[in-house]
């Protein structure tokens, strides 16, 4: 049975081209097939494969995770952008991890997805779904949108706003962080809910546990209409009177690691943080994270 593995890349920029041959070279030294996907490309046109090697930042893992999610695939991400927190490894990294990766000398790490759902006036729904978040946003730039909030069946607060954020742990360090939300470490089944610009005293994020249902109603007298837009990729329209509701998915996303670091070093590494002074828990003992 011929073994195949998917590379997904993000541009022609000289790196991108150099590191994508580094990647074809590795895979098909190891007797697998790369399979090239486009900007375009959907799950259906292509044929079955057991790997996944991302060449760019987060947007590009974002795109690839549209073309393995509901698989066991493994997404493996190569830094080509700027902060790359999905990522695994760096460029120079590419034939020993590609190796590596062909071997199955890897870990798996899940991350939780959200399940979207977008529920018209006239009752039609439409359904979507995001590995970082689900950004609801005004179409009107010199209006705002009324919405009122509900979680689990219950009301819990409305306000006018530039939209909101409801992201997932993984999607906590992206645009809900820049709009001030929390980081929730990635193996955190739940979701943040962070208001964008709201007009009221009660605008905190808020965390939301794996079973509950958050709703967003956009009211009728709403200044604007909304588009919820899921990673940054995905739109869908909301008129006047639209219910969206996210919660919790039981389809992960998998990711390829080949670096046993807990989420604390890639934070350090990743935001750059000063760590100065720390000696451990046993006065001068390593991190041994790597």
């Amino acid at each position: 049975m011929t073994r195949r593995a998917l590379v997904v890349r993000h541009s022609g920029r000289p790196e991108a081209v150099e590191a994508t041959e580094a990647v074809l070279r590795a895979l098909r030294a190891a007797g697998v097939e790369p399979v090239r996907a486009s900007q375009d490309t959907t799950p259906d046109e292509l044929p079955p494969f057991e790997l996944a090697v991302v060449l760019g930042g987060d947007g590009t893992i974002l795109r690839a995770a549209e073309l393995t999610r509901g698989t066991d695939v493994p997404l493996l991400g190569v830094n080509l952008g700027h902060v790359g927190f999905l990522a695994e490894i760096e460029p120079a990294d590419v034939a020993t991890a590609v190796d590596r990766l062909t071997q199955g000398d890897y870990s798996v790490e899940e991350r939780t997805t959200l399940d979207v759902r977008v529920v018209d006036p006239g009752g039609t729904v439409r359904d979507c779904w995001a590995l970082n978040e689900a950004a609801l946003e005004k179409t009107d730039p010199a209006r705002m949108i009324e919405v009122v909030i509900e979680v689990d069946g219950r009301p819990l607060s409305s306000f006018g706003c530039d939209g909101l954020v409801v992201a997932s742990a993984t999607g906590s360090t992206a645009h809900a962080f820049s709009a001030g939300g929390p980081v929730v470490w990635p193996d955190v089944r739940g979701m943040v809910l962070v208001p964008l610009a709201a007009h009221t005293l009660f605008s905190r994020p808020l965390v939301l546990g794996p079973r509950s249902v958050l709703a967003v109603e956009v009211i009728e007298r709403s200044p604007s209409t909304a588009v919820v837009t899921c990673d940054g990729r995905r739109q869908l329209p909301l008129a006047r009177g639209t219910r969206l509701e996210v919660r919790v998915s039981d389809v992960p996303v998998r990711f390829a690691r080949l670096n046993p670091a807990p989420f604390t070093t890639r934070l350090v590494q990743k935001f750059d943080l000063p760590v100065v002074g720390w000696r451990g828990a046993r006065h001068g003992e390593e991190d041994g994270a790597g």
